[in-house]
């Protein structure tokens, strides 16, 4: 599969297995970017952090997370990564469910107009 990399206001991702199964994303974050607060109602997801440390919004939690540390999302949860650091965050997001369309995402609050 190519690793083409898909660019987001807040950094990019790439995709590296998209399974009827499962669907592999490894998303960048430059330093001060935000992903949007965020639900999908078909899919869990799982963040394992590489690269950098984050602060992962979880429902009404903040989590700093840093290098080996990960976080599991529930389907239907409010989420959101946000990179306060000097250095991009780097994490590999694992999505299993039965649908990984970009269309099952729930936008609540956008920094950057996707609403």
């Amino acid at each position: 599969m190519s690793e083409e990399k898909d660019y987001r206001p807040w950094g990019y991702y790439e995709v590296l297995a998209d399974e009827p199964t499962h669907k592999v994303k490894r998303i960048t974050v430059y330093p001060g970017g935000r992903l949007s607060l965020q639900r999908h109602q078909r899919r869990a997801e799982h963040w394992y952090i590489v690269s950098g440390e984050g602060i992962v919004t979880l429902e009404d939690r903040e989590i700093r997370l840093k290098v080996l540390e990960a976080v599991d999302i529930p389907a239907g949860a409010l989420h959101r990564m946000r990179n306060d650091g000097k250095e991009d965050v780097v994490y590999v997001e694992v999505q299993t469910g039965d649908y990984f369309g970009e269309d099952d995402i729930e936008r609540v609050e956008d920094d950057y107009g996707r609403i």
